[in-house]
């Protein structure tokens, strides 16, 4: 059924449901049960009525109820583009209770259904009888059917007219409201339904709005339920939220008018109520459009440690598919299962595939189990982690953590009672009290409320003024100072509950007005129902109810108290009356008995006491909770352990836990959570892997934190065992007509246990629907690839893979990729698989795979191994090896450290190279290796450690990577961390690539290669250590010390405190004395010995012999002949110098420095100087004089020359002088070292040069550069084509200034090419090149008149000839004003050259001085001419 018109609406101008008559009931009543096989007319009957419907993607709409044919598959809705390609779909012409494309309502459209669908019964019926009684109709039947068919439509058409005339309300007229909605209030999680009656001809079409937005059932999938039956429409809302509370709108619609009426709806919640659990996906999600939405989470965020006062993001990856554009799924953050809503303290933002949370100041209310839900129509997603925020650091050192939770109850006109929770953190002090300030809104002043701090968590804070706004924040003190300030509270208005209650009610469209004669005052009676609401040590609070006799203004109260067994009743508020009917009692006698009672008062006066209450003992009547029993930690992940406890007993009001935890041997507690939890279960995170913790759990109520439970039983944090997460990489290695064969890539989490094994699964892909799943394999498999049999060829499949270990079958991977099952007939191998990369370090890695299933028509007889980084394209990829190789493995090195790669390897045969292989799966990098070893015995061993083990790991040693299963020549030794393979005779055998694993870790690997030159190299250590010899780090040496003192010395790599040395000169021992001195340092092995000087004998041979046990050694060295002299000298010199340094001093000797702006300083630094010490300069002998430029601070002596000059040349020196001596730094800047210094100052004018320009000026040409500075002794030469300018009266170079310039005056076309200026330094110079080609200043060549003499109302035309390269820009001035081209004055500049001017029409306002301006970048050049313009009258 579509759109199309049915016979009867054709015939007829009205039409409705009363053509239905009883008879004709009865005939559909018949048709209905002898109809069940006849589903072929009845289809086609269906498919006709659905010809104006959309063809490109609607497939038709849903059978009849009454329809017998087999229900189909659910019709798609979906748009594709020409390659078949998802890009939206098509919403069909109605949908749900919503009207026609065609502008129908649905009361028309329910009776169109009707109709057409009895007519489709009906011709079921007709062909069904003829198909039973006999195979062709004859002509008598045919007629028969026809005159019935004729029959009936004319009794429908009667009855219609009949009915039409019997109901008046059939002429047409505006919408009617008969029954309104009526407005309602439920509680939270009920269900409410809005209905109402609607009259109006044609039938109305009617609408919801929720907040004068209209409500769709399909965008909110089970919330909403929209119904229309016999003008009566209905609105149901399910399980009812606080965001339901609305004022909702009926609006009826037909082409007489439109009517709306209104209904609110108030949502309320149960006092104390807290959401145990996610709120339930509503209910009936169904599919849209026949569309299945797949929802995955993917990049989700972690478990999250935050700081007070930090800010934190939460986002994951969202994939939905289809991917339908300008699909938005319902996207909610919930914090404790309580929705979140976007605030000041919270952002919430969905980029179209990625969902971001933003806690913009971390407190610690913000911590908890955040869940992200992603809605769509057919399903929803979730993904969960905690967040845990830490106290900030204290302010004051050990003073407690901030209070949290600050929240506002029981609010009235001056009143309310302030609540919080107590921090995990004390601050290693205990909590004294909680000062409570406020904050009146508008402002930013804080003032406190109490005096004296309180323990209990709760406060009544008194004082308010009505109709003001405030809000609320607690600090905690102890004994070491004050915390920071809570998070503040919510805004709280100061106003009597009533009115709040009628102020925050929605609007119900109704406004009630009653007038009432006024009253004479009147005394107020007593009040009701005082009690006492809560009783502390610190303060009581009262409540009571107004009472009923009150007249027509507002009353107030007074509060009396008197101790029990008195009767002295003494007045609390007695300046102030209170205006809210609680009221909080300070300053009471702790552990005395009290009475209470409340008068009323107004302008009439006060009224009789209430009746007073019990006796009320002050004290503290909350109890704070016992300690919880029985802590129970139990693993969980490799940083987290659950804990369990027993509940604390009889504990009242319970606000929650804290849980604590201590490494054991520590006896320091830390907090694992800084809000509390009210179960009794946690997971503890941010642990230490492999360390052992002990767990304590305090409670809290109002009244403080309970006593520490008992420490649980140490735990060691280790993941606990389970399934293992998904396979990945599903690809396929071979393909027969019947069977493929399939790899994939290990979990990345197998669970902490062995992989016991895989399963497959398979699915038939049938025009890209997929079937259901079936097993592949009953049995499990190990290997991580397996041969699917029993498929059918040319037929399409896709596969799923679980993974198995002790702990169970874990969930199926993502389904791979749609393959076809048909043979494979290439000729070169299949790909490799089961790539495996290990031993990855800083630069290298080792790369293992298995050889392809499949072989191609030849063997395999090689690999090639690929490599690119992992954001490259592409056609990045690149050959590692050259030359096939014929192992199963290679090692890489040619790798940057932190790059990220990826590798791929082919395999090929005679035929040629064949398919590339999957990606290897990530490891990370292992920085650990193997360390051969050789003990004293010279044994020789290779050792691996690894500190990553779990409980099941194990070391695999191989060698050529193939593991070790034979002892002959190694053996193999692990204990704890470490493992150890020994070889039992190390021989040429031996020689090979060895390797150590290690099950269970995230690829802890390495490798050693045994060479030949290696192994002869440990040969030969092992021998040494069967036979040893003391080893040395360096050989016995000499070194010169301060004063010239002559160190000999050696340092021994091993030797013990038992150790001997024998100091030998020429053969001869040498003792301790004067002379020598010898040091012998046990802990670093360096032995010594000093001699002050070096005399003439002792030239000749020093030995050192060393004697440690069995063990020795020993190291000579020579000093004779030039040797022993030159170090001799460098002793004496040394010595000098020491002695000169006594004194003021040259640390660095004088010399020059030149600086950018060409000034020279002669500098030099000082060292040992005091405040006596005098600085001399002098030149050729002559002292300088100080004129300014003679500086002297922080030991560096600066004497400017700020314009050199030849006159500046000669020797300069400086004297330092004291009382301890004096000592002279000479500079020679005379000849070459004056020149040298020239030389480097030029060498600066030079760099500081600009680069050669081009001005064009009226003589000609000139080239010019600037430089910072100039000096006339600069020498520069100009070149004209590489060669020197022979200057003439035509061509100049010269100085201005700072610039250097050339002058070409009237240049030519020889003047063209390339011009240097060469600035000499006496190194290599500096040339600035610029090049003369092509360039041309603008001129005007010729063709515009002096004067222009012209008759009134011609027209003028001028042309003149322009040259210049590039082309010069062209301005028309008129009395030096530039002239812009219009409808009288019309310029143009064709073709660069041609330059036109025109006046279409002359009159005399044209006269005037005219100019045209011609400028390019080499210069600018204009000419003028004067219009003159006369009236023929004027020139006769």
């Amino acid at each position: 059924m579509s759109g199309s018109i049915p016979f009867y609406q054709k015939q007829h101008r009205h039409y409705d449901r009363c053509y239905r008559s009883k008879e004709v009931e009865s005939a559909v009543s018949q048709y209905q049960s002898s109809s069940s096989s006849y589903a072929t007319r009845s289809r086609a009957s269906a498919s006709l009525g659905a010809s104006r419907g959309l063809s490109a993607s609607y497939s038709g709409l849903e059978e009849s109820r009454l329809s017998p044919i087999p229900k189909r598959a659910k019709p798609t809705y979906l748009a594709m583009d020409k390659e078949n390609q998802i890009i939206g779909y098509v919403v069909p012409i109605f949908r749900g209770s919503q009207e026609y494309a065609s502008g129908l309502s649905d009361t028309e459209e329910a009776r169109m259904k009707e109709s057409a669908g009895y007519m489709a019964r009906r011709n079921l019926f007709t062909s069904g009888l003829e198909m039973e009684r006999t195979e062709q109709t004859s002509r008598k039947v045919s007629v028969r059917h026809s005159a019935e068919h004729i029959s009936l439509s004319k009794r429908i058409y009667e009855s219609e007219e009949y009915h039409k005339c019997m109901n008046e309300d059939s002429l047409m007229h505006a919408p009617e409201f008969v029954i309104k909605p009526r407005s309602h209030t439920v509680w939270e999680k009920q269900c409410v339904r809005l209905h109402c009656t609607v009259s109006g001809w044609p039938d109305p079409r009617v609408v919801w709005y929720k907040n004068n937005v209209t409500i769709d059932p399909m965008a909110h999938p089970g919330k909403y339920k929209l119904q229309s039956s016999y003008n009566v429409h209905s609105l149901e809302i399910d399980r009812c939220d606080f965001d339901d509370t609305a004022q909702y709108r009926v609006s009826a619609m037909n082409s007489r008018g439109e009517l709306s009426t209104f209904a609110s709806v108030v949502v309320k919640r149960f006092k104390g109520e807290v959401e145990e659990a996610l709120p339930m996906p509503r209910h009936g999600i169904v599919s849209e459009y026949g569309i299945t939405f797949e929802t995955h989470i993917v990049d989700g965020f972690g478990v999250s440690f935050g700081r007070e006062g930090e800010t934190m993001s939460l986002g994951a990856m969202v994939i939905i598919s289809p991917n339908l554009a300008r699909y938005q799924p319902e996207v909610q953050w919930y914090r404790d299962d309580v929705l979140l809503q976007t605030s000041k303290w919270c952002q919430m933002h969905w980029s179209g595939d990625k969902a971001t949370l933003t806690l913009t100041h971390l407190n610690k209310e913000d911590e908890g189990l955040y869940t992200l839900r992603i809605t769509t129509k057919t399903k929803y997603e979730t993904y969960s982690a905690y967040v845990f925020v830490r106290d900030a650091d204290a302010e004051v050192e050990g003073a407690p953590g901030a209070p949290l939770d600050v929240t506002c109850q029981d609010a009235s006109k001056d009143y309310v009672i302030v609540t919080w929770k107590q921090p995990a953190v004390d601050g290693g002090n205990s909590i004294l009290g909680y000062f409570v300030d406020r904050c009146e809104v508008g402002t930013t002043h804080w003032s406190q409320c109490n005096d004296t701090p309180i323990k209990f968590a709760r406060f009544p804070v008194t004082g308010l003024v009505e109709g003001r706004s405030y809000t609320f924040r607690v600090r905690a003190v102890n004994k070491s100072g004050m915390s920071r300030p809570s998070r503040t509270s919510e805004v709280v208005a100061a106003m009597d509950p009533a009115d709040r209650t009628r102020s925050s009610a929605p609007w119900t469209g109704q406004i009630i007005v009653t007038e009432e004669e006024p009253a004479e005052g009147v005394v107020p009676g007593r009040p009701k129902e005082l009690e006492v609401t809560e009783a502390t040590k610190n303060y009581v609070v009262l409540s009571w109810k107004a009472p009923g006799e009150r007249g027509h203004e507002g009353i107030m109260y007074y509060v009396e108290k008197c101790v029990s067994g008195t009767d002295s009743w003494q007045r609390v508020n007695t300046e102030i009356p209170v205006k809210s009917p609680r009221y909080a009692l300070f300053d009471l006698a702790e552990g005395k008995a009290y009475r209470f009672r409340v008068r009323c008062c107004n302008s009439a006066g006060v009224g009789e006491p209430s009746e007073a209450t019990e006796a009320t003992t002050v004290g503290d009547k909350l109890d704070i909770p016992s300690a919880p029993g029985r802590v129970v930690p139990t693993r969980n992940t490799d940083t987290s352990v659950v804990v369990s406890w027993e509940a604390s007993r009889n504990a009242k009001e319970l606000v929650g836990y804290y849980i604590e935890a201590s490494i054991v041997g520590s006896n320091t507690f830390e907090p694992c959570n800084n809000k509390p939890v009210k179960a009794t279960r946690f997971v503890c995170h941010g642990l230490v892997t492999g360390e052992s913790y002990v767990f304590r759990v305090k409670a809290l109520n109002a009244a403080g934190l309970s006593e520490c439970s008992q420490e649980s039983e140490a735990i060691k944090v280790k993941a606990a065992i389970a399934s293992p997460t998904p396979p990945y990489g599903i690809s396929v290695l071979e393909c027969v007509r019947d069977s493929m064969v399939l790899a994939w890539k290990q979990p990345t989490f197998i669970g902490g246990a062995d992989i016991t094994g895989y399963f497959v699964d398979y699915r038939e892909v049938i025009n890209g629907v997929p079937g259901k799943w079936h097993e592949a394999n009953v049995k499990a498999v190990s290997d991580r690839a397996y041969r699917v049999s029993d498929l059918k060829e040319n037929r399409k499949y896709q596969f799923q893979v679980r993974a198995a270990n002790m702990a169970g079958v874990g969930i199926p991977s993502l389904p791979s990729e749609t393959f076809i099952c048909e043979e494979w007939t290439i000729a070169v191998p299949g790909p490799p698989h089961d790539l495996q990369v290990t031993e990855v370090r800083a630069n290298t890695l080792v790369l293992l795979f298995k050889p392809p299933v499949y072989q191609g028509r030849d063997p395999v007889n090689g690999f090639y191994v690929d490599i690119k980084e992992a954001d490259a394209e592409e056609e990045a990829w690149r050959g590692v090896n050259e030359k096939a190789i014929s192992t199963n493995y290679m090692k890489i090195k040619i790798l940057k450290e932190g790059e990220t790669y990826v590798f791929r390897v082919r395999a090929q045969n005679k035929a040629g190279v064949g398919k590339a292989s999957d990606l290897p799966a990530p490891l990370h990098i292992c920085t650990t290796e193997i360390v051969v070893d050789i003990d004293d015995d010279g044994v020789i061993s290779m050792n691996f450690a690894c500190s990553n083990l779990t409980p099941d790991s194990k070391f695999v040693w191989s060698k050529n990577y193939k593991e070790i299963t034979d002892e002959t020549r190694i053996t193999v030794a692990t204990s704890g961390e470490k493992s150890k393979a020994i070889f039992n005779m190390p021989a040429e055998d031996d020689i090979g690539i060895y390797s150590c694993a290690v099950t269970h870790t995230n690829g802890e690997s390495s490798s050693y290669t045994l060479s030949a030159e290696e192994l002869k190299k440990l040969l030969e250590i092992s021998h040494d250590h069967k036979f040893p010899i003391i080893p040395l780090k360096t050989e016995l040496a000499v070194e010169l010390q301060e004063k010239g003192r002559v160190r000999f010395w050696l340092q021994a790599e091993k030797i013990s405190a038992n150790g001997k040395i024998e100091y030998v000169f020429n053969d001869n021992t040498l003792s301790q004395g004067e002379k020598y001195k010898m040091n012998f340092n046990k802990d670093t092995g360096v032995i010594e010995m000093i001699m002050e000087s070096l005399l003439q004998e002792d030239e000749g041979t020093f030995t050192f012999q060393l004697q440690d046990g069995k063990a020795t050694n020993q190291s000579s060295l020579v000093l004779i002949g030039e040797v022993f002299k030159g170090l001799q000298k460098e002793s004496e010199f040394m010595c000098k110098e020491w002695h000169r340094k006594q004194g003021p001093h040259f640390v660095e000797y004088l010399s020059y420095e030149v600086t950018p702006e060409c000034c020279v300083f002669l500098k030099c630094k000082v060292g040992n100087i005091k405040k006596e010490t005098v600085a001399l300069w002098y030149k050729d002998g002559r002292e300088v004089k100080g004129d300014g430029n003679l500086t002297f601070a922080e030991g560096v002596l600066n004497l400017e020359i700020a314009q050199i000059s030849k006159k500046d040349a000669g020797v300069y020196e400086i004297v330092m002088k004291d009382d301890r001596g004096k000592d002279t730094s000479t500079l020679n800047l005379t000849e070459q070292g004056f020149r040298d210094l020239m030389n480097e100052m030029f060498s600066h004018i030079a760099n500081s040069s600009t680069a050669l320009k081009i001005q064009s000026t009226e003589e000609g040409i000139r080239l010019y550069s600037f430089v910072s500075y100039y000096n006339e002794a600069l020498q520069v030469t100009w070149h004209h084509k590489d060669s020197a300018i022979a200057f003439t009266d035509r061509i100049k170079s010269g100085v201005v200034g700072e610039q250097l310039w050339l002058q070409i005056t009237e240049p030519t076309e020889k003047d063209k090419g390339k011009y240097a200026i060469e600035f000499h330094d006496g190194k290599g110079g500096l040339k600035r090149t610029v090049e003369l080609a092509g360039q041309d200043r603008a001129r005007v060549a010729g063709g515009l008149p002096d004067v222009v003499t012209i008759q009134e109302l011609k027209a003028l035309n001028l042309t003149c000839n322009i040259s210049g390269d590039p082309v010069p820009e062209v301005v028309w001035l008129k009395n030096e004003r530039e002239i812009v081209s219009d409808d009288h004055y019309i310029m143009k500049f064709e073709s660069g050259k041609y330059a036109s001017f025109t006046i279409t029409t002359v009159n005399t306002t044209d006269s005037g001085k005219y100019s045209i301006l011609v400028k390019n970048k080499y210069g600018t050049e204009s000419a003028d001419f004067t219009i003159s313009v006369f009236s023929p009258d004027s020139k006769k």
